[in-house]
């Protein structure tokens, strides 16, 4: 088995695991790495099959939260963007010992539109499926580019994005055609409410969000009344690039507040 790329950081006593998003790598967490490494121990790492985590194939959503676990920290807060959320969110809800709180980040336990679920509809993702293999790198961009829409600084976004994506190991057609297959597939609304109310719960939405309407959010509220949901302002898939300062403010008070 291949092992995947991690690397530890930071002064705090505390440890966070970030799980990054569909195409992307654990260097898309650059701009706010500064903000909260002095406060928690990061543990940043590639996703089996993407960036530096390569010989990997198609994955579950299961096994690839089982693999995740096998380098992960005893028990750590868990921080996942985007379908990272939905790694993230399985692995609290199949190993809550070794979860000290979820932080959900323009997530959704269930990214595809259904009639009475707002989300990304679902010949969408089939399109892009399709089109993966025909263009991979004009798809992944097209993808990165639907992330940052509507931001005051959508351009510079998406450069970010791309660049990290170029900069490193670009994941096979398989793997980015199974990560797609969770999102049009997987559903965790009905496991995610069987999460104990105890468990420190946070989820973070962009306003101007396309892939994980800012409807979700209320919707959730009322699946995990115990849980919390903030809702940045002018931000759109990726919070943490757009607004890293409010991101990383908000992370840092739960956290102290879920643990004092």
């Amino acid at each position: 088995m291949s092992a995947l790329y991690w690397k530890t950081m930071g002064e705090g006593d505390r440890d966070l695991v970030l799980l990054h998003g569909w195409g992307l790598n654990a260097e898309v967490w650059g701009c706010t790495l500064a903000r909260l490494a002095p406060h928690f121990r990061l543990h940043l790492l590639d996703l089996p099959g993407y960036g530096r985590s390569q010989g990997y194939a198609a994955l579950t959503l299961q096994q690839m939260a089982e693999i995740v676990l096998e380098q992960a920290p005893a028990k750590a807060w868990w921080l996942g963007w985007s379908l990272g959320g939905l790694v993230a969110s399985q692995i609290a809800l199949t190993q809550p010992q070794r979860t000290c709180g979820l932080i959900s980040v323009a997530s959704s336990p269930c990214f595809h539109a259904e009639e009475d679920w707002p989300g990304i509809r679902p010949n969408v993702l089939s399109g892009f499926q399709q089109q993966l293999s025909q263009d991979f790198q004009r798809t992944v961009e097209r993808f990165l580019t639907l992330q940052t829409l509507g931001t005051a600084s959508a351009r510079q976004d998406a450069r970010t994005l791309k660049g990290v994506v170029l900069n490193q190991p670009i994941p096979s057609v398989e793997v980015l055609n199974g990560g797609l297959e969770m999102l049009r597939t997987v559903d965790l609304r009905r496991a995610m409410t069987s999460l104990s109310p105890a468990l420190p719960l946070l989820r973070i939405y962009g306003y101007l969000d396309g892939l994980v309407p800012r409807k979700v959010a209320a919707l959730v509220d009322d699946l995990l009344p115990a849980s919390r949901s903030v809702i940045i302002d002018k931000a759109a898939h990726a919070p943490f690039i757009s607004h890293p300062d409010e991101f990383a403010d908000v992370i840092k008070q739960f956290v102290d507040n879920s643990t004092h």
